[in-house]
């Protein structure tokens, strides 16, 4: 008779993409991974898989919250361009207020495991393409209503926006600096003026 699980998997996913989040893939190793989650070590392989796997699982279940949320925030019926600055603001209101210096994951993905782990670069980019992809119909949705002047490229904005964005995800996580972030959200809210 097999015997049942002593424990949540989704409780255990959400505490593993915690750890994760703030220690990055490399400095988690399976005795942390072990001692954080509550379970032994053969718990964790027979449910989720090894390491790798399981940090596949706990950035697909980022992913999924933080992208979904973004997207939402910007399709909303109504005016586009305030939800655009809206996002911008919070941005760089999340990266000052981000105590435990965990950045974003997507970021801190893209800089710690990316350039050696194709699944992760797939995701990492698909990340980055859902965002620009939302922003870009924002914006377009914005200079079709007037908000935005018609000599604007939605598109060009949209990548302009997502690398400050993720460069504000840097700051935040390296040195908060509330001058730099700012005076790059001033100077990217006058930008879609």
């Amino acid at each position: 008779m097999a015997r049942t699980k002593e424990f949540d998997p989704d409780t255990v996913l959400h505490k593993a993409l915690e750890l994760f989040w703030e220690r990055g893939y490399e400095a988690t190793s399976m005795a942390d991974l072990v001692e954080h989650l509550g379970i032994a070590r053969a718990s964790i392989y027979a449910t989720f898989g090894g390491k790798h796997e399981l940090y596949l699982l706990a950035f697909d279940r980022y992913l999924q919250e933080r992208d979904g949320a973004v997207v939402e925030r910007l399709s909303q019926p109504g005016p586009a361009l305030p939800a655009v600055r809206a996002l911008v603001r919070a941005y760089a209101d999340e990266s000052l207020r981000d105590e435990r210096r965990r950045g974003c994951m997507v970021v801190n993905a893209a800089v710690e495991v990316m350039p050696r782990d194709p699944q992760i670069a797939r995701r990492v980019e698909a990340s980055w393409d859902t965002l620009e992809t939302a922003l870009t119909s924002a914006l377009t949705r914005a200079r079709a209503q007037g908000e935005l002047a018609p000599g604007k490229d939605p598109r060009t904005l949209a990548r302009f926006l997502l690398v400050l964005l993720q460069g504000m995800r840097v700051l935040g996580r390296a040195h908060p600096d509330t001058g730099r972030l700012r005076d790059a959200t001033a100077q990217a809210l006058a930008i879609l003026d």
